[in-house]
């Protein structure tokens, strides 16, 4: 793939007015982790967590990288990750759906939503909005008024297409208040 990841960064980072790195995840092989007794008081709530998340199938992967997507060294990433505040989302949104509209339907499943959406953008090959967990607040400096879209980098310069579009039209971000 023939992606030049500055400039999509670049044009994310200006229409979006991110206050954080997007970045691209690229899978090896997947593993849970046990949440019973931390998240979860008995086993069978844990295992229904873990059945409610979206998944790759099991033995698909290794390892996982990620790394900045400007610097290309996961050239193609297989997802592209980015957090935003809930305003610069769905202008992002509204420019997916600029061409070609489509709805999106998400899902929550509490905490490891993190998780989840990056499995679901794996899994599905479409976008996936997620209200980030308390982990990725507490341990990944994830600010409170953010949000987390994970989705395949195609999207990418699909949205920024889209975002263009609007903003000839007196549509930008951040919103006039």
């Amino acid at each position: 793939m023939d992606t030049n990841w500055t400039k999509l960064v670049a044009d994310l980072e200006r229409l979006l007015k991110l206050r954080s790195i997007p970045f691209g995840m690229k899978l090896f092989r997947r593993s849970g982790e046990h949440m019973v007794g931390v998240w979860y008081s008995t086993p069978e709530d844990s295992a229904a967590h873990q059945a409610a998340m979206e998944c790759v199938p099991d033995g698909r992967y290794e390892a996982l990288a990620v790394a900045p997507l400007a610097s290309g060294r996961l050239d193609p990433p297989d997802i592209a990750l980015f957090y935003a505040t809930p305003g610069a989302m769905i202008y992002f949104i509204n420019g997916l759906q600029w061409s070609g509209y489509k709805r999106f339907d998400w899902s929550i499943v509490g905490e490891s939503a993190c998780a989840d959406s990056w499995g679901r953008a794996l899994k599905t090959r479409e976008p996936s909005l997620s209200i980030p967990c308390f982990a990725e607040r507490r341990y990944g400096g994830v600010l409170d008024d953010e949000m987390l879209m994970a989705l395949p980098p195609d999207y990418l310069a699909k949205a920024i297409t889209g975002m263009e579009a609007l903003a000839k039209n007196g549509l930008r971000y951040p919103f006039p208040q």
